[in-house]
């Protein structure tokens, strides 16, 4: 195809693109009229095991409040923010109305809510939209969890409050561009000074960084060689955060890369209560259960759009839902999603009775997010062509599960977390290199 080209005014040559070129996109509603897009989201279909019939009344409340919250007010915009893979900053207030900031803390402004409550509410974001499930859950299970369980109570009344009602954000950060899941052996270093530490160190991968308020970082003690947390404000100079661009899944979390150099965190800001990386673990005990949820609600929302786009769809004179085919795969996942459900029920429940054990977290983590994937392929599949479109949810839903089956363990990891409670024996580095330390 030859390009026309015109003049400058200065006699240079100029390439002019035909008006095509700068037509806007149709809209997806007049491009595609047979099937409805997700920016209206379809009914709840998915529980096929009336699973509802395991929850409380207050956990039901939770159910609908953050349902009609999502599909009202995330999903007609987010497959426009994902797509420029920007933050709706907008959106805030009328998240921090829903009252699930904190979750299972109690007072300091906190919900309270019960371990299935917070995590009905998990997957409920994460059903309409996965990127607005992991600024929360980042926010809240992880760096409001780590203030709750191991800060000083002038802490807790100094930070929570605020953090509660999304007035302020928080970001977590532990892991390092050299340490992920090896991330107990990380190299950010904490020196004590008069009044208080020097850190100096880089994180990556942290969500939320590139904006939040209160950042909760780990370090190493240089003294005792010990994982110490710290909490850093925003404007600390010698902080910088910037934006980690070109990611496949969750382009609406802005994942940011954390520079540290000499920046003072004063005593009062030093979280007394994490002394060892162990300490950590009192805080992904609870995170590992709500990462869980995330792609249990993922999959609902999945499934709920194949199961509208196959009655709506037509081809060969019938609509999807009539090919054996198509109805083989939907309930496969159907199947998946009754299995996920009762597995991440059963982890609340053991949390709840103080019998969870951190392989248990880890095999429900693994386990859920390897059958999400699964559903979100075959959800590709039934979708055809618009299984590729975000404006029909599976393909921006296939790519968000990519880094939650990485993150918080890799599915790898977590398996080797629960091989090692079962058999009592640790796998996690060569038996070479075991042998030598």
């Amino acid at each position: 195809m030859t390009i026309p080209s015109s003049t400058n005014p200065d006699g240079s040559v100029k390439n002019a693109m035909p008006s095509y070129f700068y037509l806007p996109p149709l809209d997806v509603s007049a491009a595609f009229p047979q099937a409805t897009p997700a920016s209206t989201f379809p009914p709840s279909a998915s529980d096929y095991f009336q699973l509802d019939d395991l929850l409380t009344a207050e956990e039901h409340a939770i159910r609908r409040k953050v349902r009609e919250c999502m599909e009202k007010e995330i999903a007609p915009i987010m497959t426009e923010y994902w797509e420029k893979a920007k933050f709706p900053f907008h959106v805030i207030p009328k998240l921090g109305a829903l009252r699930i900031a904190g979750g299972t803390i109690k007072d300091y402004g906190c919900p309270g809510l019960s371990i299935t409550g917070n995590a009905i509410a998990t997957a409920e974001v994460a059903r309409v939209d996965a990127s607005c499930s992991t600024f929360i859950l980042v926010h809240s299970s992880l760096a409001m969890l780590t203030i709750a369980l191991c800060g000083s109570e002038a802490q807790k009344q100094k930070y929570l409050p605020s953090l509660a009602q999304f007035h302020t954000v928080a970001c977590w950060a532990l892991t390092e561009p050299d340490y992920g899941s090896d991330a107990s052996a990380l190299k950010t270093t904490a020196t004590k000074v008069e009044g208080g530490w020097i850190l100096e160190g880089q994180k990556r991968w942290i969500g939320n960084s590139t904006f939040a308020d209160v950042l909760v970082v780990f370090a190493r003690n240089a003294a005792t060689n010990q994982i110490n947390g710290f909490i850093i404000k925003k404007d600390a100079p010698g902080l910088t955060v910037t934006k980690i661009e070109n990611k496949i899944g969750l382009r609406i979390v802005q994942n940011g890369d954390i520079v540290m150099r000499k920046v003072f965190v004063p005593d009062e800001d030093r979280i007394a209560g994490v002394n060892s990386f162990q300490d950590t673990n009192k805080v992904l005990a609870v995170s590992r259960i709500m990462v869980a949820w995330q792609p249990i609600g993922i999959s609902m929302g999945i499934y709920d759009m194949c199961h509208r786009y196959l009655t709506e769809r037509k081809q060969f004179g019938a609509p999807l839902a009539a090919f054996q085919i198509s109805q083989q795969k939907l309930v496969q996942m159907l199947g998946n999603i009754q299995a996920m459900i009762l597995v991440g029920w059963r982890l609340c429940k053991l949390y709840e009775s103080g019998k969870m054990t951190p392989g248990h977290a880890s095999l429900g983590k693994s386990w859920i997010t390897l059958r999400a994937r699964e559903t979100a392929a075959l959800g590709r599949e039934l979708l055809g062509g618009n299984g590729i479109l975000a404006d029909f949810l599976v393909a921006k839903a296939f790519c968000d599960l990519e880094p939650i089956y990485t993150y918080e363990g890799t599915y790898d990891i977590n398996t080797l977390i629960t091989g090692r409670e079962v058999t009592g024996v640790a796998s996690f580095k060569p038996v070479a290199q075991r042998s030598r330390l």
